[in-house]
């Protein structure tokens, strides 16, 4: 069978750096940092005291108070995204919503209301009082469940858990089952909101997060020499994927083709990357493969970039073994070093940042570099701290997660 042409037909975003795709692109092509002092607790006991909250979120700006409390973080962020990409899209108009789906991707899902109902079951005398709607609020797939229902959307619906890779996963779910005429049109990306005691206080007991608490807004340095851990992020990106012909027929606007998608496992370890990057290679190759394009094709990476001492050095090996030569042609970035790290939403925003990027011919940086990693090659691109203009016809995506998940995701620019 002929596989479907798909494309992207709208974008919505809710972002450490602002609170919709417009705001959050200009927040990534002038290299701001979204990282603070934490807001939402008294981290001060914590080792890590800052992260990349969302400025100023009140979910009564959105919400009904009534509806809100009924969500947690993760599934408002999902459903804010998800309604300015849907209306992007002009997506309500006539279309058939039995051919329409959600795919979305959260690697904790309600982290906030779980640990609320254990605090307040432990301070109380045993017996047992829950709120109704602790489980619905608190599991995965009530972010796809809500998007769903709120539109009326009556085709696959589901919700992707792989960790960081997440939202990728679900992107490459929803493109499948648009080329293969499973669905006409899918709300796909992914949401997090794991900025609590128990999200920090967890990574930091993994010695996986960034105690640069003098300088936060300094801490995400991917590639940089002194870099000492991610920072933590929250937020959601959704993208509306749709059948070419289908989009065609309805006049929507096209912001790109999604070509590609690539999945691997590294195999190696649940927490710690492969050092020899050997199943990141794996996944880029799947991706080329997949879209029938070779390395040379790729103008740009929008790489996992973490700032973790062990994850970037083995991407960057990754990426000289799969593209050779061509390498130092590529331009690379690590968006994270401005959005921190979104955890299952890293893929949705990051997918974005690919899309404007061929949109508007604008590489966003890497930003908080000041020292030069010997281990690195000083050849390639790194667009450190600058954005920097470049005709783009293909970018590639790559997120992994831990328990060795490896999802990449090619865009090329609409030709037509």
């Amino acid at each position: 069978m002929s596989l479907r042409r798909v494309v992207v037909t709208g974008l919505g975003a809710l972002t450490p750096l602002g609170k919709t795709v417009t705001e959050y692109w200009d927040g990534l092509s002038r290299g701001v940092s979204g990282a603070a002092p934490i807001t939402r607790f008294d981290a001060s006991k914590f080792k890590t005291h800052f992260a990349c909250e969302i400025k100023g979120y009140n979910p009564d700006d959105y919400f009904e108070r009534k509806e809100g409390r009924k969500m947690d973080f993760f599934t408002q962020f999902a459903i804010i995204a998800s309604d300015e990409a849907i209306k992007d899209a002009g997506l309500l108009d006539g279309v058939d919503r039995d051919r329409v789906g959600v795919i979305w991707g959260s690697g904790i899902g309600g982290l906030k209301t779980f640990q609320e109902e254990c605090f307040s079951f432990a301070k109380g005398d045993g017996t047992p009082r829950y709120n109704p709607f602790f489980i619905p609020k608190m599991i995965a797939d009530s972010s796809s469940g809500n998007i769903s229902i709120r539109h009326k959307f009556r085709g696959p619906n589901f919700v992707t858990t792989s960790a960081c890779a997440s939202s990728s996963d679900s992107i490459v779910a929803a493109y499948n089952y648009i080329r293969l005429n499973l669905a006409d049109v899918m709300v796909t990306g992914g949401s997090e909101a794991a900025i609590t005691e128990a999200g920090v206080g967890g990574f930091n007991a993994l010695k996986a997060m960034s105690e640069r608490n003098d300088a936060p807004e300094q801490a995400s340095r991917p590639y940089d020499k002194e870099r000492d851990g991610f920072v933590l992020g929250e937020g959601g990106g959704a993208i509306i994927l749709e059948a070419y012909e289908h989009a065609v027929a309805r006049g929507a606007k096209i912001y790109a083709e999604i070509i590609g998608g690539g999945m691997s496992s590294d195999a190696y370890h649940i927490t710690a990357p492969d050092p020899e990057g050997n199943g990141v290679v794996l996944v880029m190759q799947n991706a080329l493969r997949d879209a029938g394009i070779g390395p040379e094709d790729v103008d740009y990476i929008n790489t996992h970039g973490t700032s973790t001492p062990l994850g970037d050095g083995a991407e960057v090996k990754a990426i000289e073994k799969v593209f050779g030569e061509h390498a130092y042609n590529l331009n690379i970035s690590s968006t994270k070093s401005m959005t921190g790290h979104l955890l299952g939403g890293a893929g949705g925003i990051e997918a974005i940042a690919c899309i404007l990027a061929l949109q508007h011919g604008v590489i966003p940086p890497t930003i908080n570099h000041f020292t030069a990693d010997p281990e690195l090659d000083p050849r390639l691109n790194f667009t450190f701290n600058e954005a920097q203009k470049r005709d783009i016809n293909v970018t590639l995506s790559n997120t992994f997660g831990f328990g060795g998940h490896n999802t990449s995701v090619l865009f090329r620019k609409f030709q037509g």
